[in-house]
């Protein structure tokens, strides 16, 4: 008896909704490393994944956002205790997709469990940082808090396949936002185990859904679409982002544009989680006018 065997080749499926679904199409695409060589088929979402992907974030953001942002801090840390623990699966997808030596591959893996705990740590501090409380000249209190904005769209960089990936999606569900994720289009594989890794810590599906596929076919409808709040251009090149941004504007989404030169491994700083923060303002009144009070 021949002791050769056939490998279990992986296949790689959507994370929507806390589910792993094939695309609604039934497509794929080729995956290939940096010298052509063939490494799995991806899904191929079309515009109906798009869709039900956001039906699965807005319907997770309710209780996301109402969750303590200390709640939110312990489960963005266990994502990063589960990240840790697949970290070789992680250095071999890395190492593939970008074309980097094992060492180098786990530099940007280690960068990336590091990037998404210091986001879980600013989870119950950002308030402190872009609310306060407001001088006013009358006898009441008048103070400022950040809310998130809703369901973000994120479109992942292309050429940073997971310190960069993290790097988008971490900040958005640090504040409370809900996510709707198209990964890197030539090299989704590290996204899409993300997904495995969600799913398996204790984020309430639907909060980050992970798409793959041709970009600019995915995020056409998400930037039209009525019930996205915002997006984050940071995946899109100039023509797409310009084409992305008109689109938005229908419905006036907050939007978050590429930069010029990113620099992922750069130490971040505070814009990513406000840029997707909106500012909730209470009077109050002091003494003895009562307890009432006003928001705007």
């Amino acid at each position: 008896m021949s002791d050769a065997r056939l490998s279990v080749l992986k296949t790689y499926k959507l994370y929507v909704g806390g589910k792993f679904p094939r695309s609604e199409s039934g497509r794929v695409y080729e995956v290939t490393d940096s010298k052509g060589n063939w490494l799995a088929n991806a899904p191929l979402s079309s515009r109906k994944d798009a869709r039900d992907a956001v039906v699965a974030a807005r319907k997770a953001f309710g209780g996301w956002s109402g969750a303590t942002a200390y709640n939110r801090g312990q489960i963005l840390y266990r994502v990063a205790e589960m990240l840790e623990g697949r970290r070789d699966q992680y250095v071999r997808e890395v190492a593939a997709a970008e074309g980097l030596s094992k060492s180098k591959a786990a530099e940007q893996v280690d960068a990336a469990v590091d990037r998404w705990v210091w986001y879980a740590g600013w989870t119950d501090k950002i308030a402190q940082v872009v609310g306060g409380g407001n001088p006013v000249a009358g006898p009441y209190f008048n103070l400022s808090s950040p809310e998130p904005t809703g369901v973000v769209a994120v479109l992942a960089p292309q050429e940073s396949s997971f310190l960069g990936l993290v790097s988008v999606v971490a900040p958005v569900i640090a504040t409370g936002n809900t996510a709707v994720v198209i990964a890197s289009e030539r090299s989704p594989l590290p996204a899409l185990s993300l997904g495995e890794v969600l799913a398996t810590s204790d984020l309430p599906g639907g909060v980050v859904n992970i798409l793959s596929g041709r970009t600019a076919e995915i995020a056409t409808p998400l930037a039209a679409h009525m019930d996205v709040n915002a997006i984050d251009l940071a995946g899109a090149d100039e023509e797409l982002a310009k084409e992305l941004e008109i689109a938005a504007a229908d419905n006036l989404k907050r939007v978050l544009r590429p930069q010029p030169v990113d620099n992922w491994s750069a130490t971040p700083g505070t814009d990513r989680m406000s840029a997707f923060l909106e500012t909730k303002t209470v009077w109050h009144p002091t003494g003895s006018l009562g307890a009432s009070g006003s928001a705007y």
